[in-house]
């Protein structure tokens, strides 16, 4: 999970060698901290956050198949 989001964060922002993504794995939840450099936030939440919603469905989807859920959390 943790590589796809990356890979989709990398492909929306103008500095990918600085987002990084942190998990921090529960029992039955997943949490993904996403950083980014400051000015691609914007870009990554899109207008009325409606890329970083597809993100978390994209997430949320993919835990479901494993019996999860998935926290999807973008960090300044």
């Amino acid at each position: 999970m943790k590589q796809v989001i990356e890979t989709i964060a990398k492909s929306l922002v103008d500095v990918p060698g600085e987002v990084e993504i942190t998990e921090i794995d529960g029992e039955k939840t997943i949490i993904l901290e996403l950083r980014c450099n400051a000015k691609d936030v914007g870009k990554i939440i899109g207008k009325s956050g409606k890329t970083v919603g597809a993100i978390r469905t994209i997430l949320s989807s993919m835990a479901s198949k494993q019996g999860r859920k998935a926290i999807l959390e973008v960090v300044d």
